[in-house]
């Protein structure tokens, strides 16, 4: 028998985070120790259509759309992720998905 995680907020804002962190170093071409949870996307030098596209993907990777500009009132790694796992909306759809078997 194999055990299941309980999905809560603190750990889907840490998978968020992680995805999160390892879309930016793919797209940066740094190592994933490089990229800080606290730096803001800005100053890694994001435009609007990288910024589009990371949250069009995340959207997709959770089964939840992530509006563009969430980048903006949550501007680092680390408030974007808690931000989107304390949405009420996002988490219950995520919960959904996990339960069909269709997300991460």
């Amino acid at each position: 028998m194999t055990q299941q995680t309980i999905l809560t907020p603190e750990l889907l804002q840490a998978q968020i985070a992680n995805w999160c962190k390892a879309y930016l170093a793919q797209i940066l071409e740094r190592p994933e120790e490089e990229i800080d949870l606290t730096t803001s996307f800005e100053r890694y030098g994001l435009d609007s259509s990288v910024v589009v596209g990371m949250t069009g993907n995340l959207g997709d990777w959770l089964g939840h759309k992530v509006d563009p500009g969430a980048t903006f009132d949550h501007p680092s790694i680390e408030k974007l992720s808690r931000a989107l796992a304390m949405d009420e909306k996002l988490f219950a759809a995520v919960l959904h998905s996990r339960a069909l078997g269709t997300a991460p």
